[in-house]
């Protein structure tokens, strides 16, 4: 056992909702969700407040008022969160260099080999929740293991402000008695067809074999079948690629007109673009979202050979995919755009090759 990894997820508790309450003492202690508000939008994050009355984040602001009337819906601050979050990075370097952040709020860290030689990953742990604290008054859950999968899982144990430890031997009973819907990497839909098929816990998970999984699931089956085991090879990874670059925008009131969605795109290129610069994301493929009065939501996609790094050309294409399908353009309530399919060696906008000089 002695070549087995020592990981640590770390994971903020209701992040967005905890600065919000850190930064306005007014807020605290109340059911507060951030987001667009009642009319429009979803939740980003609510408060342990919240979630006491079933308020969950991706949950449109209309359900979430009517489970709590009196939930206070704050607008988000993102350049704060970012702010926060490099704060918070930035502890996880005095630890490790093997840092893979998932999100603003939540990191895999490899401690195996670590800066201050210390021999028990629990004890990191302990000492980088402390100094989050410490630097932001916020608090964090942190899950230990011997991989990512099970370290995930762990986190969430004792949320909020809390610490789970899963060593090797206990990995067998913790996994049989996880619900499948608990499972990370087992959506609700995945979640639904496996409780058809009996698959409750992860117990039941264990009877099925590979072949059977990969024959239900596809490729995800073989996934399926290794946590089942507690098996998970994948390493933590700190340059992990960027694979899209993404401004959407629910709107305030549904737009019926198409000279008004043209006016919409050009505000979310003007977000889109001065993004794109600042993370040096550049991608072959735009893709314009759209949803309409009924919910129905539709993508529509166009690519070039060469990656897109011109702000004339972004607009352009944004424009003519809004005109190609301008018989779609009904009461529409969301509208976002997407740079994806990035090169590894970038050219140019002519689709000429950069070459080093």
């Amino acid at each position: 056992m002695s070549d087995l990894r020592k990981i640590i997820h770390i994971d903020m508790d209701a992040f967005y909702a905890s600065v919000e309450q850190r930064d306005f003492p007014e807020l605290r202690g109340k059911a507060i969700a951030v987001g667009g508000g009642e009319k429009r939008g979803v939740t980003t994050t609510a408060s342990y407040e919240a979630r006491k009355f079933g308020v969950r984040s991706a949950m449109p602001g209309w359900q979430a008022i009517k489970l709590c009337p009196e939930l206070i819906f704050v607008k988000p601050r993102f350049e704060v969160y970012r702010e926060v979050s490099r704060q918070i990075r930035s502890i996880f370097f005095e630890y490790t260099d093997l840092v893979e952040p998932m999100a603003l709020d939540e990191a895999y860290l490899d401690v195996t080999v670590n800066k201050k030689n210390m021999a028990i990953a629990t004890d990191i742990a302990k000492e980088i929740r402390q100094k989050i604290y410490d630097v932001t008054q916020l608090t964090a859950s942190a899950g230990v293991s011997y991989n990512k999968f099970l370290a995930k899982m762990a986190s969430g144990v004792q949320k909020p402000n809390g610490l789970t430890v899963i060593k090797p031997h206990q990995a067998a009973a913790f996994i049989e008695n996880l619900a499948i819907e608990k499972f990370y990497g087992v959506g609700k839909v995945t979640a639904s067809k496996m409780q058809g098929f009996g698959i409750h816990k992860g117990s039941d998970l264990l009877k099925w074999s590979k072949t059977d999984l990969v024959s239900l699931f596809g490729k995800a089956g073989h996934y399926y079948y290794d946590i089942a085991r507690g098996i998970d090879h994948r390493t933590v990874e700190p340059d992990r690629p960027r694979k899209s670059y993404a401004v959407e925008r629910t709107l305030d009131e549904n737009l019926t007109q198409l000279n008004d969605i043209h006016d919409y795109i050009d505000g979310i290129v003007d977000k889109l673009y001065p993004g794109l610069k600042k993370s040096q994301y550049f991608g072959k493929t735009l893709t314009l979202k759209f949803r309409d009065r009924h919910f129905v939501t539709r993508t529509r996609s166009v690519s070039r050979t060469y990656v897109l790094e011109s702000e004339h050309e972004i607009r352009a294409l944004s424009h003519q995919l809004v005109n190609e399908n301008a018989d779609l353009m009904k009461d529409i309530r969301l509208l976002g755009l997407t740079i994806s399919n990035a090169l590894e060696t970038k050219e140019g906008p002519s689709g000429q090759m950069r070459l080093p000089l």
